[in-house]
């Protein structure tokens, strides 16, 4: 057996650099976490895949002759100086590897310039890091251009194993996109074996962003709300309460967290969401669900089981929403040493940012969207296309202005749907679906059991349905042969015709949620019922004080809305006589 011997230095620093850059996309990754730590708002990237090659251009603060000198030697970074920075991270970049792995596995050049100077200057570094040959004056803009030549050079087994070109250009394309959600200030102008590839403009939020990306999202489907947690004071135990005070569509929030000493400080915390409006926009899988923290996106599962779960009976089966969440955390209580390539973190008090996540979630869901144009239409279907597709995602809530709260029932249409009108409109308003939402709410609030006489016989439910009834609270117990015997039905089933059928279907639902949206839906008013003005306001009345009224908690629309200025457009009541 070999003894046990010290790696050579340059074996160390050729397996490290190998490590921290293993493909194209991650040099494009290390490179442009540089520049948005310069605080650059414009990046331009080169790529050259028949060499491996690349070139990235920010118009960050720049670099001087000094920090040029030493950018490339290994472990040496301007963003933290002691072990106790590594506890408060306010930066992508952090552990000073980057610029020396590419040294050690490619040709570098970089070229940088300061404000403060009236030139930049140009080097070149050795496989070491060092300075290869004399620094030279260039006439350049603001910021940095660092050129990378003949990628994984040093390490030829490394070209055997890489991914097929295709491959590799489809990770980077995925990385700028995530990059541009998690930084929407930041341009991006990407070129592929010098053709225009990605053009990504800077936006306010995320909500401008999507759509540059993903080509079926309009910007009328998103929606944004925020969410700002002021005061985090640092105590003895560990907790995170907030206080509402809303202004301005963001609420403000007094937060108290505590650490393990008595030392108290303040600092500011904001959550950012963007989402697809449930009935416009929906995803086959969930791959839209992305989590921000401090402008990296990271791999965050127990957020994203959060998110998908705030979604939960707003999208019909088998469909994923998308959103995106920022959270922008003070740097003391986040920790990026939980994963080499930094996408995963640990968060303090994860379970309280959970809930502050779902709530925001819960709020923008119910919030009015007024800030839309509306369209021309030319018959009425193209008005009705027009009503489905740029309607407004609202009903108001108990909050809202009493003028446009009032809402009233004017006629039942095919003895479905309910006519109403509002100061801005009318809606229509499909009446099971609309009744379904406000008895899952209501059941979900107190799901109450009672028991009945005379018990109902089940056949035909496997264990495991038996086992789903019982968390239900449903008492159930053996009556011989495949036979099950029920004695006690959830209030709101109490004297449907069906309940065995609708007990077999609740024991087919995996999860007790799903049981309690059947049993709204079972028990809700079916269409083909006639209903008198004063039950159908009753219903609308109900209706609106819901906390998700735009879906039932399978995912279907409830209201189709037809708003004054779309009616006036199509009636064209903004003609002027004798005019064309």
């Amino acid at each position: 057996m070999p003894l046990i011997q010290t790696l050579p230095t340059e074996v160390i620093h050729l397996i490290a650099a190998g490590e921290v850059i293993d493909s194209l996309a991650a040099v494009v990754r290390e490179l442009a976490e540089n520049a948005i730590d310069a605080k650059a708002t414009r990046l331009a990237i080169s790529i050259w895949t028949d060499t491996l090659s690349l070139q990235v251009s920010d118009n960050g603060c720049g670099m001087d002759l000094a920090d040029l000198k030493q950018a490339a030697t290994p472990h040496t970074t301007s963003k933290i100086h002691d072990k106790q920075d590594l506890q408060q991270i306010d930066s992508l970049g952090f552990r000073g590897e980057a610029l020396h792995s590419l040294a050690q596995l490619a040709d570098l050049q970089i070229c940088s310039r300061k404000h403060t100077d009236n030139a930049g200057w140009q080097v070149r570094y050795d496989h070491a890091g060092n300075l290869l040959g004399e620094p030279k004056n260039v006439a350049i803009a603001l910021g940095t251009v660092v050129t990378v030549d003949r990628l994984f050079a040093t390490l030829p087994s490394r070209l055997q194993v890489l991914p097929a070109i295709a491959q590799q250009v489809r990770k980077i394309q995925i990385l700028i996109h995530q990059m541009a959600i998690a930084n929407p200030q930041i341009t991006w102008q990407v070129s592929l074996d010098d053709r225009e590839w990605i053009a990504i403009w800077a936006g306010r939020n995320v909500r401008d962003i999507l759509p540059q990306i993903i080509s079926a999202i309009q910007f009328t489907d998103l929606a944004t709300g925020s969410e700002i947690i002021s005061e985090i004071v640092t105590e003895s135990s560990s907790s995170l309460q907030a206080a509402n005070s809303l202004s301005d569509q963001s609420a403000q929030y007094k937060t108290r967290t505590n650490s393990l000493d008595s030392h108290r400080q303040t600092s500011t915390a904001q959550i950012e969401v963007t989402l697809g409006l449930p009935d416009r926009l929906s995803r086959r899988r969930p791959e839209w669900v992305k989590i921000v923290v401090n402008g990296r996106m990271v791999t965050f599962p127990e957020m994203e089981q959060i998110v998908l779960s705030a979604f939960s009976h707003t999208l019909p089966r088998h469909r994923y929403p998308v959103c995106i969440v920022h959270l922008h955390i003070p740097p003391d209580r986040v920790d990026w040493n939980r994963h080499p390539a930094k996408n995963e973190v640990y968060l303090q008090n994860l379970s309280d940012w959970q809930a502050q996540v779902s709530k925001l979630i819960s709020q923008v869901l119910h919030a009015p969207e007024t800030d839309r144009e509306v369209g021309n239409s030319a018959g009425a279907r193209t008005l009705l296309r027009l009503a489905e597709g740029q309607k407004r995602y609202l009903t108001h809530s108990p909050t809202s202005e009493p003028s446009m709260r009032s809402v009233k029932a004017l006629a039942q249409v095919h003895n479905t749907y309910i006519l109403a009108e509002h100061a801005a409109g009318m809606w229509l308003i499909e009446q099971h679906v609309a009744h379904e939402r406000v008895l899952f709410e209501e059941i979900e609030q107190q799901w109450q059991i009672v028991a009945i006489a005379p018990p109902i016989v089940l056949d035909r439910i496997s264990p495991e349905g038996v086992e789903r009834l019982q968390a239900l609270e449903i008492e159930i117990e053996p009556f011989g042969d495949n036979l099950w015997v029920v004695r006690s039905l959830p209030a709101i089933l109490v004297g449907q015709t069906d309940c065995a059928a609708i007990l077999l279907e609740l024991s087919q639902q995996p999860e007790p949620q799903g049981a309690r949206a059947t049993a709204a839906c079972r028990s809700a008013i079916r269409n083909g019922t006639s209903m008198d003005l004063l039950e159908m306001q009753n219903l609308l009345d109900r209706w609106q004080q819901t906390r998700n009224p735009h879906t039932c908690p399978h995912g279907r629309p409830i209201c189709l809305s037809l708003e004054e200025s779309d009616l006036a457009r199509f009636f064209r009541r903004n003609w002027i006589i004798g005019k064309n």
